[in-house]
């Protein structure tokens, strides 16, 4: 048995090394060939600006969250070290949760009068006919229906009338127009909508008896066997109701940190750090976040002025061009997603955790080490994925009714983004997808290997498995993102031909070896202490 085992590891770490050098020679052809096609089209390209990081090359500002962001780090970088000292000067005076939230709350209200100006009066209304109905419906057996409606109804009217014209309301307040802020308060709308959910349904089973088992929690939780309260702790534990005043419920919904973009922190744990501040993330690791947020950004100028993947995507130049060039841009966009969301997400919480509040890491792994759906979906915007399976998975059923439940919480997440077919197309393209992984999950879990050829079969299955999931999770992202559901057809004739069919057989090679790497990482975290 010993023999046996030590020559599986044998082969392994064989394996492993033709794996890491196919890997190396796919990104040194995938960069070689990026940098050849930003070089033949950038005249051709639109977004381009001159760069600063490197003499001589333009920089790829075609995305307009990425352009807005970078553009506005100055005037953020401002407002966050204004709010911090304001917030750590005043907790030495050691405010309870009513004085934290109302010195917060004043603070953020003058931050969102700047981003929207006088459309700030539009959330403070919604927010507040939320809050009467919460208050007045939450012991109701029919309140989530009433909450759900409230907040759909919004979310929907908010982008049909784009936010609204005060002109509607008489044309005595149509001069209010000329004040609507430079940002458009409905699309940052989207996550106070998410707010007011968490806040109803907090409050609505503080009611209720928990079945969050603490006890058994504490046993598992290295972070709360430590004295310390874990995320998963703070979000749980029922508060008393004073908590769910109508002056904490406003400082949550519009907590400056978190306004903008997320990440996403469920009423309970917000209230809860109020009155103590996180203590699971030491001044050191606090810091080391702030120095990796800095590297990343470097790392993200560095991408935009060598590679126009983005403004190759935005252009109609990728439908003339190779299967394979097809294949280089979707997959560099796909990782400027990743890098773009990764910097919007962990800036606003960098922020957040410096003023004691902790929110979910919305980036925990990297894009390329992500091989199933399931995992891919809880890795990428994490704290949202944390909000659906609290909000709507479980008391929709959870597990026992998963193949349903998938439809309705990614239609959600579609609408949620944006009235648009392609992210429909996209939600459920995503669910058809999910289908058969969740059947070869069910059956994976059934089968047991009888002997190290059995197992080195399931595993080398496995990995056809992952690089057909990543296959198709990228051409779900793709329709949704970049060519839209009209791009299907073109999708499919471009790869199933006599030119694509190859470039489809080395991508299927290139995901399986990816998938394989990413079985050895895991491998290796195991091992590990």
């Amino acid at each position: 048995m010993a023999t046996s085992v030590n020559k599986i590891g044998h082969w392994k770490r064989k394996e492993l090394w033709f794996l890491v050098i196919y890997a190396i020679l796919f990104y040194v052809i995938i960069i070689n060939r990026s940098l050849q096609l930003s070089r033949d089209y950038y005249k051709q390209l639109h977004g381009l600006r001159p760069g600063w990081l490197i003499a001589h090359y333009l920089n790829d500002v075609s995305d307009a969250q990425w352009r807005n962001l970078r553009g506005n780090i100055p005037v953020l970088t401002l407002v966050f070290a204004i709010f911090t000292l304001l917030a750590n000067f005043m907790r030495a005076f050691n405010l309870r949760v009513k004085g934290m939230s109302i010195v917060w709350l004043l603070f953020s209200l003058a931050y969102l009068s700047y981003l929207h100006g006088a459309c700030i009066v539009f959330i403070l209304s919604i927010a507040t006919g939320n809050f009467l109905l919460v208050k007045i419906f939450a012991q109701k057996e029919y309140f989530p229906l009433v909450v759900w409606s409230y907040n759909i109804l919004f979310l929907l009217c908010n982008r049909i009338y784009e936010g609204y014209s005060f002109s509607i309301f008489g044309q005595q307040w149509a001069f209010l127009d000329n004040y609507r802020g430079s940002f458009r308060w409905h699309i940052c709308f989207n996550f106070v909508v998410l707010r007011m959910i968490s806040f109803g349904f907090d409050f609505h089973w503080s009611y209720q008896n928990s079945h969050f088992d603490q006890e058994k929690h504490y046993q598992h939780c290295h972070i709360c066997k430590s004295g310390k309260s874990c995320y998963q702790v703070l979000q749980e534990r029922s508060l008393h109701n004073d908590n769910f005043g109508y002056i904490t419920y406003l400082c949550y919904l519009v907590y400056a940190p978190l306004y903008i973009a997320g990440p996403i922190l469920n009423f309970n744990a917000f209230a809860s750090q109020i009155d103590v501040p996180q203590n699971t993330n030491s001044v050191r690791n606090v810091t080391l976040n702030g120095f990796r947020w800095v590297l990343s950004l470097l790392l993200m100028e560095l991408m935009t002025h060598l590679f126009y993947y983005n403004a190759f995507a935005n252009s109609d130049l990728w439908k003339h061009l190779s299967p394979m060039d097809v294949f280089i841009i979707g997959y560099g966009v796909l990782n400027f997603m990743w890098l773009k969301f990764l910097l919007i997400w962990r800036f606003f919480r960098f922020w957040s955790l410096i003023n004691g509040i902790e929110a979910p890491e919305n980036m925990p792994k990297c894009i390329n080490n992500c091989h199933n759906l399931e995992g891919f979906w809880k890795n990428w915007h994490a704290s949202f994925n944390k909000w659906l399976v609290r909000y709507i998975y479980i008391p929709l059923g959870g597990s026992k009714k998963k193949l349903l439940n998938v439809w309705v919480v990614f239609t959600f997440v579609a609408i949620w983004h944006d009235l648009e077919w392609k992210l429909l197309s996209w939600a459920w393209l995503t669910c058809l997808f999910f289908i058969p992984e969740l059947v070869l999950k069910s059956a994976a879990k059934a089968f047991q290997a009888q002997s190290s050829f059995g197992e080195c079969i399931f595993r080398e299955l496995s990995a056809v498995a992952g690089a057909v999931t990543i296959t198709c999770l990228m051409v779900a992202n793709l329709v949704g993102f970049v060519v839209g559901p009209s791009g299907i057809n073109w999708l499919l004739s471009s790869f199933l031909n006599k030119e694509g069919l190859p470039v489809l057989g080395g991508m299927l090679m290139t995901f399986y070896v990816g998938t394989k790497i990413m079985f050895h990482i895991d491998e290796a975290k195991q091992r590990s202490p």
